[in-house]
């Protein structure tokens, strides 16, 4: 239970990582540039999405089997973002007037929530094979996730959450991996068979997010400024860093 516990503390450190990317010199030209991150971040996100896609294929059995549990989680998440208040409290760090983002932080929130809880069953179900396999699936789910992470906490700057509430959030968010992970380890059996609809819904919320929010976002940012070209870039470098990640990495 103990390696359980600081694996999933690991992976919950890693929410802290936008941090890293506010450090000294850089804080200033990121929070200038935040509109071309949201792009960035489109971009892994959309890989996050592919290989969640992936995963629910390979656990369904076939792409018949396994493409309604996407569409399904694209729609339950749909209808309960329809229903769910909007997180939005715009503040521009500079103090000057920003037009109000149509990116709901709450959204991005949620799905992470959901995500968490299946990796948390995930290093469970690893321990429970070897505590080798356990150590690879973890440092797998922190490198990936790092870099998730970070992405998610351009969004929530974007959507207008200060620096230090989008880290304290992603933190609190990133403790729901503990249901997973210690929920897995009571009842393994029970919390398995809840896998394939989790990561239903995960991919369901991330195509949403990222069809809905992000990616219209931007667009709308570089009709009103004139970047659609460093937008694009900005896009196919979160593409180029996620998928290199998830190529070079175990699968988990």
């Amino acid at each position: 239970m103990l390696e359980i516990l600081v694996a999933s503390f690991l992976v919950m450190l890693a929410s802290l990582s936008g941090k890293l990317v506010m450090w000294r010199q850089a804080g200033p030209l990121i929070e200038r540039n935040l509109h071309f991150f949201v792009s960035f971040a489109a971009g892994v996100l959309l890989v996050v999405i592919y290989n969640l896609s992936l995963e629910i294929i390979e656990h369904a059995g076939s792409l018949t089997s396994g493409l309604p549990w996407i569409v399904a989680g694209a729609l339950i998440i749909l209808t309960a973002f329809r229903y769910m208040p909007d997180f939005h409290h715009h503040h521009d760090a500079t103090g000057e007037n920003h037009r109000h983002s149509r990116i709901d932080a709450g959204r991005i929130l949620l799905s992470d929530g959901i995500h968490n809880i299946g990796d948390g069953i995930v290093i469970v179900a690893a321990f429970t094979v070897s505590p080798f396999l356990g150590v690879v699936s973890t440092v797998s789910i922190v490198l990936h996730e790092t870099l998730q992470e970070i992405s998610q906490f351009f969004v929530l700057r974007e959507a207008g959450l200060s620096a230090r509430t989008a880290l304290v959030y992603n933190f609190i968010v990133s403790s729901t991996i503990l249901i997973g992970s210690v929920g897995g380890y009571f009842l393994l059996e029970n919390f398995q068979s809840l896998e394939l609809p989790l990561l239903g819904l995960a991919a369901g919320s991330y195509l949403i997010i990222v069809f809905h929010d992000l990616i219209p976002h931007s667009i709308g940012m570089a009709r009103e400024r004139g970047h659609y070209g460093r937008h694009f870039i900005f896009f196919l470098t979160g593409l180029a860093f996620m998928a290199t990640f998830v190529t070079f990495l175990p699968r988990v």
